[in-house]
């Protein structure tokens, strides 16, 4: 899967991308640490958000699909927002939050405004209902942390933004209902569609490897904030995106996650949580993205999230970023042969350069996340299986264990994502680790399964036929 010219733009046509339905989403705004991210797991009934202590957790947009009493809509988390002073010092990463902040009002039809109860109004929060009030959506006022009763009447005083007002406790999950349905009450209604085929693609690895970039690139749309800060995307982010129109269109969710840095470095619960969430994207997905950087090389981390991809039995693709840095002063073949001998595990996963700066084989990188998905759905028929692994255990006889070898009698594909074969044998305690490998490189010569998992099952069969 090489290619020649980094330097040429190979973008996705989004000519090509359908309208999508009517938009049914509502966003959660306000200053930072009035519990957006509390409400937003409450509504989603699972911790998606990370929930700190710590201002400003929540950087780039979450998006959860949220069915409430058998209505569905999109609920978009969003960073604190800070003062929109721009005579202010710019921060890159505070500069990101508050464009992820705008393009989240602006795409949404409806907008839960939180704030502190227990804190009364601030100037930011009067700063924050100016910029809400020309936005043109419904404006829900959330006066958050109403934890008993008797807290409800000091809402009274958020009137005055002129946005109807909902006493709640998203930590105690108080007279949220009224404040939703009013909010759903106020979307364009739903489109009935056809349940769809959407593939999950996790794009994982070290910090400032290029993964929000390359996914920005990908859908036109600066959806995650970028930056040279590396650890920039805290959380695991679901981004939808579909191409094509008709019986050609396919839908894909990508999930960007949290760069992976050594266990040493992630000391605080953050960076923690950040590590969990990007295990458990790569739990979820169906096809993985290990994103490296062309100007690095791998490093030990880009071989332990190779192991956990492994691991967890999912289809991979490795994709180099920043080849437009490293063209001219090394060939893909020698970087190819260099990335093998130090991930010679993963010698059956694909390999794509690209450049998420330039757009050098953007396009590519989708059609290798569909032949890794088509690889690892692959359904191999019993007859031609057997007589594959026949042939191989022919070729080449099993190694003496434990006083006896190996004897397979048949098998078959029992599943698929990841392909698992169960073979029946003599005995599976005279199996081998080389010998596996062996039959699983015998099988992709004859069916391919690039970036394809294949997992072996033994089973002691009965047999007259059987020789010590």
């Amino acid at each position: 899967m090489n290619a020649t010219n980094p330097n040429s733009s190979d973008d996705v046509d989004l000519d090509d991308v359908p309208q999508g339905p009517p938009n049914r989403s509502i966003a959660i705004v306000g200053r930072p640490n009035v519990g957006k991210s509390a409400l937003f797991n409450r509504l989603a009934r699972k911790r998606i958000a990370i929930v700190h202590e710590e201002a400003g957790v929540t950087r780039d947009r979450l998006i959860c699909e949220i069915e409430w009493n058998n209505d569905r809509f999109d609920l978009i988390d969003t960073g604190g927002i800070g003062f929109f002073d721009d005579s202010a010092p710019a921060d890159v990463i505070e500069e990101g939050m508050k464009q992820q902040v705008l393009i989240a009002i602006q795409d949404a039809a409806a907008i839960i405004f939180v704030v502190d109860l227990s804190e009364g109004i601030t100037p930011l929060d009067r700063e924050v209902s100016r910029l809400l009030r020309g936005a043109g959506q419904p404006v829900f006022l959330a006066a958050n942390k109403a934890d008993v009763p008797e807290r409800d009447s000091a809402a009274v005083e958020f009137e005055e933004f002129e946005f109807p007002v909902f006493s709640i406790s998203a930590m105690h999950n108080r007279s949220i209902d009224p404040l939703i349905e009013a909010a759903i009450a106020t979307l364009p209604p739903a489109i009935d569609q056809d349940e769809r085929a959407v593939l999950n693609v996790a794009v994982v690895g070290r910090p400032n490897a290029g993964k929000s970039s390359y996914i920005n690139r990908l859908i036109h749309d600066e959806r995650l904030i970028v930056s040279d800060v590396p650890g920039t995307t805290r959380d695991s982010i679901d981004v939808p995106f579909s191409i094509g129109q008709g019986n050609a269109e396919r839908h894909y969710l990508f999930i960007d996650t949290a760069g992976v840095r050594k266990k040493a470095k992630a000391t605080d619960p953050v960076e923690k949580f950040s590590i969990m969430r990007t295990e458990n994207s790569i739990k979820r997905a169906d096809v993985v993205m290990l994103v490296m950087d062309a100007t690095e090389g791998p490093k030990i981390r880009d071989k332990k999230m190779a192991n956990l991809i492994q691991r967890e039995e999912k289809g991979c693709i490795i994709v180099v970023n920043k080849w437009d840095l490293a063209d001219g002063k090394i060939t893909q073949r020698q970087y190819g042969k260099a990335l093998m001998d130090e991930l010679s595990f993963m010698s059956y996963v694909p390999v794509l350069y690209m450049s998420a700066e330039s757009g050098y084989n953007i396009r590519r990188t989708l059609e290798a996340i569909d032949f890794v998905a088509t690889q690892v759905d692959t359904k191999l028929s019993t007859g031609l299986l057997n007589r594959t692994i026949l042939d191989a255990h022919k070729k080449v006889v099993p190694p003496m264990v434990k006083g006896a070898r190996l004897k397979i009698l048949y098998c078959t594909q029992v599943g698929s994502r990841p392909i698992r074969i169960k073979f029946f044998v003599n005995d599976p305690k005279r199996t081998s680790p080389q010998y596996e490998t062996y039959l699983r490189k015998h099988l992709r010569k004859a069916f391919g399964l690039e970036g394809a998992p294949i997992i072996f099952h033994f089973t002691k069969r009965a047999s007259k036929d059987y020789e010590n």
